[in-house]
């Protein structure tokens, strides 16, 4: 085995914890008392039962990614990503949910959880994109010019953004989520550094990283404004129809943004662009027990098993930059 890849922080706390320099591509997801690992080739499901056992689910993958060129696209390619992002980590919580009922519990079906999410999805268009350009329009008289007002419109709609983080991370169900989720993290820089996964090698790693889902949603937020702003202040239905419609663009540039972050996370400047994300996820993730970790770890081993995602081409890794 290769020597750990890892910065010059080396105290094995939350403190100053280790952290990974390099790119694997690996990510995953926090679920119901429990995580979801995913490869370029397979993702797996590591979940705690209710009687206290390990139950892991493996699938394979192939993404769409590499059945036509044009899906690899600039701009494209992100949009494809994150829709085969939403619908494994569906499926992955699907999965959790399920494994903490009881025999005789009627499990939660497809239609159920399809249902779910479209409203989940159309809530956080309303909330994110809607409403923000909804309590700007209403003083647009007031605003002088559409720069002005893209400006506004976004301070809104980080600070609801940042708001409802902030009120998520006081809920005290989520509580073990926000754990595993911290968990997927320190056991990915992990293997990042080409360390054993054991849960105490895990531990010494930070619980924040640069390719954490948290991070690219504020840098979606970042980059409506440079997408919005030519736009300037239209009428008010021709405002919210911009708004839905110009998501995929937004959120296919600030993929290729965080792409390239992922690619020079060692470099300072890197860094400091990648700070304010990495803080949002103080909100979203929490310190990890060992058996969380030993969860964690299980998932990414079921992946292993399977896969080497080391040896993984450049065109294998494409679509696994916000996946962490």
């Amino acid at each position: 085995m290769s020597q750990p890849a890892l910065s010059a922080t080396t105290a094995p706390d939350e403190e100053q914890p280790l952290r990974a320099v390099r790119d694997a591509p690996v990510g995953g997801q926090a679920v119901l008392e429990g995580v979801m690992m995913r490869g370029v080739s397979t993702w797996a499901v590591a979940v705690r039962k209710p009687d206290g056992e390990i139950d892991v689910v493996s699938n394979p993958f192939v993404s769409v990614l590499k059945r036509h060129r044009f899906y690899r696209l600039p701009l494209v390619r992100g949009v494809v990503a994150l829709v085969e992002s939403l619908k494994i980590g569906l499926q992955a919580l699907g999965i959790s949910t399920n494994a903490q009922l009881e025999e005789e519990d009627e499990k939660i079906s497809g239609g159920t959880w399809a249902g779910t999410v479209a409203f989940s999805l159309a809530l956080a268009i309303g909330i994110f994109f809607l409403l923000p350009v909804g309590i700007t329009n209403l003083f647009r008289n007031s605003i002088p010019n559409g720069i002005e007002f893209v400006l506004i419109e976004k301070v809104i709609r980080i600070t609801i953004f940042v708001g409802y983080l902030w009120a998520i991370s006081r809920i005290a169900d989520l509580q073990r989520v926000f754990e595993y989720h911290g968990a997927e993290h320190k056991t990915i820089s992990c293997y990042e550094a080409d360390l054993p996964l054991t849960p105490e090698n895990a531990q010494r790693f930070s619980r924040l990283h640069p390719r954490c889902g948290t991070s690219f949603l504020l840098i979606v937020m970042i980059v409506a404004l440079f997408v919005f702003a030519p736009l300037g202040k239209p009428a008010w239905y021709w405002l919210f129809t911009s708004r839905v419609l110009g998501i995929p663009i937004v959120a296919g540039i600030a993929f290729e943004i965080i792409k390239l972050f992922g690619k020079h996370r060692s470099k300072r400047w890197a860094q400091a662009l990648m700070w304010p994300g990495m803080q949002l996820q103080k909100l979203t993730t929490r310190p990890p027990n060992l058996e969380q970790l030993a969860v964690a770890i299980a998932a990414l081993e079921a992946v292993l098993a399977v896969e080497n995602p080391a040896e993984a081409d450049e065109e294998d890794r494409v679509g696994m930059e916000v996946v962490a």
